[in-house]
């Protein structure tokens, strides 16, 4: 019948477009960058906001700050993820209606950079100490400036926006002027002291390392048990009396426990440490117990070979240590025996002896008294139940000490070996220079053996501070340094949020920031309740010096010990103004800024440098408050880094600016989690599991790497791997599979087209409803910086709405109808409200990606995506009715679907247009549902029947749609050789094998 029929291809209105399938990210993209930037598209973006606020309807500003990283290598996938998180929060912002400014920066000064350096000269054989220091400083400075320049291409090349051409940098000049004032605030309030007291300490870098300096690692360390002699039962010399037990000033009555246990410790009997750090027994001044402990003392009675245990000699021990402590002696349970209880008060006023008393060669170094000690910190979980205090060298020691009044020791110098001059160990290195473990703790242990003092000795692997640069081990030592106050009443009339840095901070936290997620509200609130004074100095040469100096012969503990004086704070800063931080260390400056104020000759000047934290929390003041582009209350909207930044950034941030402002400089906190290989396993170059975001890039480009981003939850760490990156890259295939449909269905589309929503087919305004929901939703989402619920409802919606449902509904449409029908220009102009929804929603995520969509509708030189605001969704477009409605259409179209599935696999029909289902719906609400619908068109059938007659036995039915049965039927007719649907009519009109709504169009 239809042998001679015409080719109607021609007529068919099918999608144009010059889109590619296959999209050539690592080629394409860097041709994007270069139009954004020869458009100058960050700075549009301020225009747009100037006029905005020219017209009288300013945008909201927003302001996210940039934690800088430091200027010392290549990008690795954590600086990825990082600066990819902050660009999706700056985008979606901007593109919600905020004016959205993000300056990057860099972190230039301090020891990762410094270490570099010396790295340099040690491969040449030189020593940086014989170096002039500001020579030393440019050579630092000219390092960072090089790699900022590379990594801000790297950052780039990631499709970041941003101020590249102006970031700001802490070794800029005006950014050390700013950080000198800064902490010459701290010289101003009071708050800033020196002292000397155990701070975390690198042999290797011969600096004092901050808390967010340090990264911890599995160490083996030497275990060693010692025995303390009882030289005296009766009082020692820190007023703590033997024989009396003394409570608020009254004394107590001496009980007959007490009178035994006195009794059991008279009779030869040694206190017994345990400690993991022998190199600290040299400076060992006192030995602590706890009074919640039983204590009992035990007696030895046998003995194997090997064992470092005295038949006959006693120790004191805590009771539920006891077993443990004579199994590391090597001592079964059969060799030694419990004497007694001695009470925890029968302990005070106790003096032992030192191991080291009366060595050999020692010329009386130990032969002073060791004083047992009440503290707090000492449990029976592990150990012996009694601690080892050497106030040099530990926190609580030191805790100790300051109570009792300990003296201090200066035994280790600050390339970790011991003064030359300490008997018998003298010059032994705790730590070498490369950071392995010199002589010194064998040696102790050799002493304490031979000394007697040795009850066992051991290895232990546990986990151990290291720094995070030389990655070599970190010990505690005792050394002059400059601290911040952090509980000490400030002089600076900033009362509202408290009195002093912890007060402040305390209260920024639990009232003036939010927390995403919330977790990290409190720990940073822990990490500040129990945080000890801030180390401000650094042993360095690379970084802003503490400005300050102090008085010649006077006390760190004097009154006039620090100058403090307006004057000279201002001279400084405007030197450092003019020419940089270096000028402190040019011979004369001293004199240049006291002379006339006050004698130069009667004042040192202090030449440590800032600790590097310090310089970036201090950012908040030369970025924030003094750019042009900064915030008016001198605050950001949003500090965004990785969960170690709460005792890093975050928490330096707090301090400084709690010190400075009275408050935190941030109203919001976001932390993401870490990078992970695709097993969970840390990355690690030797592993050779390290994914780098520059090889990512290279193979699918950088909209992928974002895309992963988007995918994942950042709240926890985030897993990167070559299996992971396929699925991305197949989620994105499938993304652009829907775009490049949209655009070549809307290839020529004009406003002439458009209608009204209220003139459009039920399907058309469902859509429009959808369109609503996620409008709502996706703003919902970049508010909450939910980008994995955001990209997750999107995909849903492009993959399943759209590209399942609607694009495979509308196709016949699109195609066959002529072009003023209704439903075609309705169909089309719902696809051009989609799109441009759909497109600004993903252009924070898939930058290039829809910069490229964009332009292949609204080409231009000034054009860009990246210029526009996510249009407005009127709230009248919601229409919960109709949803539910569709909601049950689908169901039905499910069913039928699925019903003619069968049939294909079976080879009964090859197209779904070949069928003509009967459907029979036994629910009445239902059926009415579908009244009005044409399902024909719905489920892709050339014809349907709808009927609430009892289902057949033979139906097909799907358990998760009830109340629905399909009777397959072939469809009856001719195939329309242009719209392919199989229709009784076709081949009855003018135009040869048409049906009538093709002829139609054919005219």
């Amino acid at each position: 019948m239809c042998a001679d029929t015409p080719d109607y291809r021609s007529s068919v209105f099918l999608p144009e477009t010059a889109f590619p399938m296959r999209a050539g990210l690592p080629q394409r993209e860097p041709d994007w960058l270069a139009r954004w930037e020869a458009m100058g598209i960050y700075d549009r973006l301020r225009d747009k906001a100037a006029a905005a606020e020219a017209q009288g309807t300013p945008r909201a500003p927003f302001t996210l700050h940039d934690g800088p990283p430091y200027a010392n290598g290549h990008l690795h996938i954590g600086h990825a993820l990082n600066k990819v998180l902050k660009d999706f929060i700056v985008r979606s912002q901007q593109m919600m209606g905020r004016d959205s400014r993000y300056v990057p920066g860099w972190d230039c000064h301090g020891l990762p950079i410094e270490w570099k350096i010396e790295e340099q000269y040690r491969a040449k054989g030189l020593n940086k100490d014989e170096v002039n220091v500001v020579d030393f400083r440019q050579e630092c400075r000219r390092f960072a400036e090089g790699w900022v320049d590379i990594q801000r291409e790297e950052f780039k090349r990631l499709g970041v926006t941003g101020n590249w051409a102006d970031p700001y940098l802490t070794m800029a000049y005006h950014a050390e002027a700013v950080i000198a004032e800064e902490f010459m605030k701290f010289v101003m309030n009071g708050s800033l002291y020196q002292g000397s007291k155990p701070v975390m300490w690198s042999p290797v870098e011969k600096t004092a390392l901050a808390e967010a300096e340090v990264e911890y690692h599995d160490h083996t360390s030497h275990q060693i048990w010692v025995a303390f002699k009882i030289s005296d039962v009766t009082r020692n010399q820190y007023g703590l009396r033997g024989g009396l037990v003394e409570d608020s000033g009254e004394l107590l009555a001496i009980s007959d426990a007490y009178v035994q246990g006195r009794q059991l410790l008279a009779d030869d009997v040694r206190v017994v440490i345990w400690t993991t750090t022998p190199w600290t027994i040299p400076q060992n001044r006192a030995v602590a117990y706890s009074p919640e402990i039983a204590y009992g003392v035990y007696e030895v009675t046998g003995r194997p070979e090997g064992s470092n245990a005295t038949i006959g000699m006693r120790y004191l021990l805590a009771d539920k240590m006891a077993a443990g402590v004579f199994a590391a002696a090597k001592l079964d349970e059969g060799m030694y025996r419990r004497l007694g209880d001695v009470p925890a008060d029968t302990l005070r006023g106790l003096t032992l002896a030192h191991p080291f008393r009366g060595a050999e060669g020692a010329n009386g170094e130990w032969d002073y008294d060791v004083p047992m000690l009440p503290g707090d910190h000492v449990t029976d979980d592990a150990g012996t139940g009694f601690v080892h205090t050497a106030p040099s060298h530990g926190d609580d020691d030191y805790q100790l000490g300051l109570k009792f009044g300990l003296p201090m020791t200066y035994n280790v110098e600050p390339d970790g070996s011991y003064r030359p001059d300490l008997p018998i160990f003298g010059g032994q290195a705790i730590l070498t220079p490369e950071g392995k473990e010199g002589p010194a703790n064998v040696s102790v242990i050799k002493q304490l053996a031979y000394a007697g003092a040795l009850l066992a000795k051991g290895k232990l692997k546990h986990s151990y501070p290291h720094s995070w640069r030389s990655k070599a081990p970190v010990i505690y030592r005792n050394t002059p340094q400059w601290f911040v106050a952090i509980d000490r009443k400030l002089d600076d009339g900033m009362t509202t949020y408290g009195e002093t840095i912890r007060q402040r901070a305390l209260t920024s936290i639990n009232q003036l920031v939010q927390w995403t997620p919330p977790s990290g509200r409190n720990r940073l609130h822990s990490m500040i309740e129990a945080r000890p004074d801030w180390v401000l100095s650094r042993q360095r040469a690379w970084g802003v010096p503490l400005t300050c100096f102090v008085k010649k012969g006077a006390k760190p503990t004097d009154a006039d010990y620090l100058l403090r004086n307006a004057d000279v704070n201002a001279r400084i800063a405007a030197a450092f103004e003019a020419e940089g931080a270096d000028v402190w260390y040019v011979p004369g400056f001293k004199e240049k800024v006291l002379d006339g104020i006050v004698d130069p000759a009667a004042y040192d000047q202090v030449f440590d440098v800032l600790d590097v934290w310090f310089d970036s929390g201090s950012t908040h003041a030369f970025v924030l408050r003094d750019r042009k582009d900064g915030t008016v209350d001198g605050l950001a909207d949003l500090y965004l880094e990785g969960t170690d930044q709460h005792r890093g950034w975050f928490h330096s941030s707090m301090l400084q600016a709690c010190g400075t402002k009275g408050r935190a400089p941030y109203r919001g906190v976001l932390t993401h989690g870490f990078t992970l290989d695709e097993k969970g396993m840390k990355m690690s170059k030797s592993l050779g599991n390290t994914v780098a975001p520059q090889e990512v890039i290279k193979e699918y480009g950088a909209d992928i790497l974002r895309l992963w981003v988007a995918q994942s939850d950042y709240t926890i760490d985030l897993r990167i791997g070559k299996e992971i990156l396929k699925g991305v890259a197949d989620s994105y295939r499938r993304l652009r599979n829907t775009l490049r449909f949209m655009l070549g269905a809307l290839n020529g589309f004009t406003e002439a087209e458009r209608i009204a929503p209220a003139d459009m087919p039920e399907m058309e305004r469902w859509v429009l409803h959808r369109l609503a929901e996620l409008d709502a939703e996706v703003r919902a989402g970049y508010t909450a910086y939910d980008f994995q619920g955001v990209f997750q409802k999107l995909f849903a919606f492009c993959t399943t709405d759209l590209s399942s449902v609607y694009f495979d509904v509308i196709k016949d449409t699109l195609y066959c109808d002529a072009p003023d029908s209704l439903r075609r220009r309705a169909a089309r102009t719902v696809l051009d409200l989609v799109f441009h929804r759909l497109v600004t929603w993903l252009a924070p995520v898939l930058v290039f990606t829809m910069e490229e969509v964009w332009l292949e509708r609204f080409p231009g030189d000034r054009s860009s995506v990246h210029l526009e605001d996510i249009p407005a969704t009127p709230a009248d477009w919601l229409d919960e009715a109709l949803a539910a409605k569709w909601a049950r259409v689908r169901q039905v179209r499910r069913a039928v679907t699925a019903a003619l599935e069968v049939q294909r696999t079976a080879k009964v029909i090859g197209s779904s247009l070949e069928a003509a289902p009967v459907v029979h719906v036994t629910d009445p609400d239902l059926m009415a549902a579908l009244k009005g619908v044409d399902m024909a068109e719905v489920c892709i059938v050339s014809a349907i029947a709808l009927t609430a007659d009892p289902e057949p036995a033979e139906a097909f039915r799907l358990p998760e749609v009830p109340g629905v049965a399909v009777v397959f039927e072939k469809a009856e007719g001719e195939k329309c050789e242009r719209c392919w649907q199989i229709l009784p009519d076709v081949g009855s009109h003018a135009h040869p094998c048409t049906c009538a709504r093709c002829n139609a169009v054919l005219g």
